[in-house]
């Protein structure tokens, strides 16, 4: 029978997933990596990569009969090459907010919103700051491009990883050639003659040929996968998490929650305002997709439990870390709606949608609110959705119609809490599925048998929705009423947090 693999390189985790021919999870191997914060920048050693790939795939089982496979990975951020593929700089990851300067200048230019975290924002602030690497700059790509190239020597990515990258013209499926030729006065401007495109990856839509494993590729895995194995376009964390919530499709929407937290609803139509808080990506296929990315979500809430786990220790006890995760989460549905006046700002890291370029993670409480266990693990989870319902809400006031949507990524693993958080913050039901803690290896896996079973003459839309998930049982959770006063009234709070995260920043350095 045959097999699929998908691979993805998260912000926590580098973790391999292997489906059957009807779709389903059959084996898995994953290796715990993090983020490093070096010299004023958050960072991944490049290196540590091959180590996690290698022991992710040695724990999938049957890798004689995978068909076909993928890799995804870590939206945006800036990994520089020369000309042989030789890293310049240590790799900028999505987390740094460290080129205000260089996407305020691109948006106006462009009169489209270019965030921090994408890569042509990293390659200009480094262009501004006259950085030394750039006479030697060759290549620009993600990491699940640059995953990809030195496994297949193809040096392209999917349009949604691409869209991170540059913008995307969504009839053509292309970088907007518009905005490249805007951006290459710019290099020229600076005495650059390379053009962009010499520059960036190609692009390739779901389902197209992205070549296969070769014999240099296979060394560097140990020949964990057979030569000549088939590759599906490399993605970024935001594709694979539409195709794993069968999300895809106009109207619909989903939100990935890990260690950071993002929503992302397929449009009908142009958003009529641009705005720094919503970014505008693609589907794997092209569709245009408004998209709210917060750089933190659940690191703040690992680092409790980690405490409560060293705590525990000092009685002699140590649970399973999924149970005591699992009985946390389940301890918090017993505190108050509100949270009982308890307050986490979960910042570890700079937060685009509220302006920050660094974090300060704190608990703020007044001296009658109400800290209990309950209540203070029920405020470090909202706490991980308050600065999404922030920009949910300007996609509500753009009256963006939303039909569906589906959540998946670890905060989701316990049955019923997230989820039940998540209805009362967005204000609207929300499904998880089976798979819903796979996440974004899944989804490339799927994407991976798209591009072997394509043939066939799906879209990938009714591949999703008329294959893969026709009979995957879901459940889904409408927001109850006193959920949404309890979380409206914590949201109320928290933006008067914010004003104190903003003072926290600038006076604890």
């Amino acid at each position: 029978m045959k097999k699929y693999l998908g691979i993805e390189l998260g912000s926590t985790r580098i973790k391999a997933v292997c489906i059957d021919e009807n779709y389903a999870p059959v084996s898995s191997g994953d290796y715990t990596w993090k983020s490093s914060f070096e010299n004023g920048i958050w960072t991944y050693d490049i290196s540590e990569t091959w180590t996690g790939l290698k022991a992710a795939l040695s724990a999938v089982e049957d890798r004689e009969n995978i068909a076909c496979a993928g890799v995804s990975g870590m939206m945006h951020g800036y990994l520089a090459f020369d000309e042989d593929w030789n890293l310049l700089v240590p790799f900028r990851t999505w987390q740094n907010t460290i080129t205000a300067e260089a996407a305020a200048q691109l948006t106006e230019l462009f009169g489209f919103n270019i965030p921090q975290r994408w890569s042509i924002a990293h390659l200009w602030q480094a262009i501004l700051n006259g950085e030394e690497h750039l006479c030697r700059l060759a290549h620009i790509t993600t990491l699940s491009g640059y995953i990809h190239y030195m496994l297949t020597g193809v040096n392209a990515v999917g349009i949604c990883e691409a869209s991170g990258i540059f913008p995307i013209d969504p009839e053509e499926l292309c970088y907007d050639k518009e905005m490249v030729e805007k951006f290459n006065a710019l290099l020229t401007s600076k005495g650059i003659s390379k053009p962009l495109t010499d520059l960036l990856p190609k692009v390739l839509c779901a389902g197209e040929n992205a070549g296969a494993l070769t014999k240099e590729g296979a060394e560097l895995i140990n020949n964990l996968l057979p030569v000549g194995t088939r590759f599906a376009p490399p993605e970024g964390d935001g594709g694979t998490g539409m195709v794993a919530t069968n999300s895809v499709a106009p109207r619909t929407g989903n939100v990935s929650a890990g260690t950071s937290i993002f929503s992302m609803v397929v449009l009908e139509k142009n958003l009529e305002n641009i705005y720094e808080e919503i970014d505008v990506i693609t589907t794997p296929t092209g569709s245009p997709v408004a998209m709210v990315h917060c750089n933190n979500c659940t690191n703040d809430s690992n680092a409790w439990v980690s405490l409560l786990d060293e705590t525990l220790s000092l009685f002699g006890t140590k649970p399973n870390p999924a149970e005591l995760y699992t009985k946390l989460y389940e301890k918090s549905l017993e505190g108050d709606a509100d949270c009982g006046g308890v307050l986490v700002c979960n910042y570890m890291a700079g937060e685009g949608v509220t302006h920050l370029d660094e974090g300060r993670p704190m608990v703020i409480r007044r001296p009658d609110s109400r800290f209990t266990l309950a209540n203070f693990f029920r405020s470090t989870l909202y706490s991980t959705m308050a600065t999404l319902n922030m920009g949910m809400e300007i996609l509500a006031k753009e009256k963006v119609k939303i039909d569906s949507m589906t959540a998946h990524g670890g905060l989701f693993k316990t049955p019923v809490v997230g989820q039940k958080y998540m209805a009362a913050a967005i204000g609207a039901p929300v499904t998880c599925m089976q798979t819903a803690g796979e996440g974004g290896p899944y989804g490339m896996a799927l994407l991976a048998a798209y591009a072997d079973e394509k043939a066939k003459d799906l879209t990938l839309g009714k591949f999703l929705s008329d294959t893969v998930f026709a009979n995957v049982d879901g459940t889904t959770l409408a927001p109850a009423t006193e959920d949404i006063a309890g979380f409206n009234s914590y949201m109320e709070e928290y933006k008067k947090l914010i004003e104190v995260e903003k003072k926290a920043v600038e006076v604890i350095i």
